[in-house]
């Protein structure tokens, strides 16, 4: 593992060490409040998911904290939502807008920049837009714009898709 992935894993881990594990309702419908031994969900995205960094972190940090996370990798839209609803207590998204209007709603305890993505523009050999020279991403998509050029989107309410149409 180089030092940026070890850096970005203590990072995720002291996010994590600091989330809620568990909750004890009051009889009276109170407040929660954190206990050992209890389970944490992570909502996080898919690509996250597919790093396998979970696959180090969520152990290590379930024997340290006596505490079982149940991680749900879907796109940051739907896990922003389920961290809105109140179901997940964790959220590791990649989508800085969206973040902050959750946390501006009054959602979350803090927020910290954890990882980035970088996107790649793709296109046939051909170049029908002729983007290979247009000079950045947004020349590019303008091109395909011009062009009428084919332009395969996810479109999932995910983090990545967030960016593409903020790009667009």
């Amino acid at each position: 593992m180089t030092k940026r992935c070890w850096a970005v894993a203590v990072l995720v881990a002291a996010m994590l060490a600091t989330a809620a594990c568990g909750s004890d309702s009051s009889a009276d419908g109170g407040s929660s409040t954190s206990t050992p031994g209890g389970q944490m969900v992570l909502a996080t995205t898919t690509s996250t998911r597919d790093t396998d960094l979970l696959d180090t972190l969520v152990p290590a940090f379930e024997h340290a904290g006596k505490c079982s996370v149940k991680t749900v990798a879907v796109g940051s839209g739907q896990a922003i939502d389920l961290g809105a609803r109140g179901q997940a207590d964790v959220l590791l998204v990649h989508s800085p807008d969206a973040e902050k209007t959750f946390m501006a709603q009054g959602h979350g305890a803090s927020r910290l920049a954890v990882m980035h993505n970088d996107f790649v523009l793709l296109g046939p050999p051909a170049d029908p837009a002729k983007v290979s020279h247009a000079g950045g991403v947004v020349p590019a998509l303008q091109a395909i714009a011009d062009a009428k050029a084919s332009f395969a989107s996810r479109a999932d309410d995910s983090g990545t898709n967030a960016k593409e149409l903020k790009l667009w």
